[in-house]
């Protein structure tokens, strides 16, 4: 989601990536806004969106449409197929217009996360032929995942269906197994490294560079980011794929420029993070 609308973009304007080798310095970059619940007011970004019309244009890439209906309540209801099927484990039902309740996704959170096997996965946020894609909700003190099932219709992204179902089904199921161990024990989370980790983030002493070096288990602590352990979202391009063995987990901030790339190779059945950039 690097770009959003046009209107807006320069409001997620994201760190610039230049190169230069030095000895890495501890960050905060995550701590501030992992786990924020959704009671923060609307923010400037967000009442922007709703005050002014989404151009059409907003509908060629699925982010920038999300980001609109996340936001704008005469739209959201526009771009939802009522009354919308909702599957759970113990049944069906359907919402009727004048049952719908806003969602607003990600929008008070201040981040949102993102989670791919490769750049090719990646690639797909800017492709523009896209019909359809999946919004989830991962919670994981209960354990289910809701996915927001939007195809495009005619030009128009609309919300067709909600689906509900447990992680254990979960395409990615061995990396949210993994993610919520890593995130809440910091013993595992060591354990969890490779010999080495890579390590990219901006130059403390020059606004314009950034610095490459290596972090090791022993220093880890002092980088060890913050990270959501309650819940996250995800957004799969197209149709879901296989989990493989890589796993790409991006956090970026809403309105502001934080950014954090953490890569993790599975080694067999263990998951291990081999980079993070910051």
């Amino acid at each position: 989601m690097r770009k959003v609308f046009g209107a807006f973009s320069a409001c997620l304007l994201l760190m610039c990536s230049c190169t230069g080798n030095q000895t890495p310095k501890p960050t905060a970059t995550a701590d501030s806004l992992a786990d924020t619940v959704d009671s923060v007011p609307p923010d400037t970004l967000e009442q922007l969106i709703i005050d002014t019309p989404m151009p059409k244009a907003a509908d060629e890439l699925f982010d920038d449409f999300v980001f609109n209906f996340a936001a704008n309540k005469r739209l959201q209801k526009e771009r939802v197929v009522f009354p919308l099927k909702v599957c759970k484990a113990d049944g069906e039902e359907a919402i009727s217009k004048e049952k719908w309740e806003m969602e607003r996704f990600f929008m008070r959170q201040g981040y949102y996360t993102l989670m791919f096997n490769d750049e090719r996965q990646m690639a797909l946020m800017r492709d523009t032929s896209l019909k359809s894609a999946i919004v989830q909700k991962i919670q994981f003190r209960k354990k289910v995942i809701k996915d927001y099932m939007f195809r495009r219709i005619r030009g128009a992204w609309m919300l067709l269906e909600i689906k509900e179902s447990p992680i254990e089904e979960s395409e990615n199921v061995s990396f949210l197994r993994f993610y919520s161990r890593f995130v809440t024990d910091s013993a595992f989370q060591r354990r969890s490294l490779s010999s080495t980790v890579a390590f990219v983030g901006p130059d403390p002493d020059d606004d314009f560079n950034q610095m490459e070096g290596m972090i090791t288990p022993d220093t880890w602590e002092a980088f060890a980011p913050k990270l959501p352990s309650k819940m996250i979202y995800n957004i799969i391009y197209g149709s879901p794929e296989p989990e493989g063995n890589k796993k790409i987990f991006i956090m970026r901030g809403i309105a502001n420029g934080l950014e954090l790339e953490l890569r993790f190779k599975k080694i067999g059945s263990r998951w291990v993070l081999t980079k993070m950039t910051t």
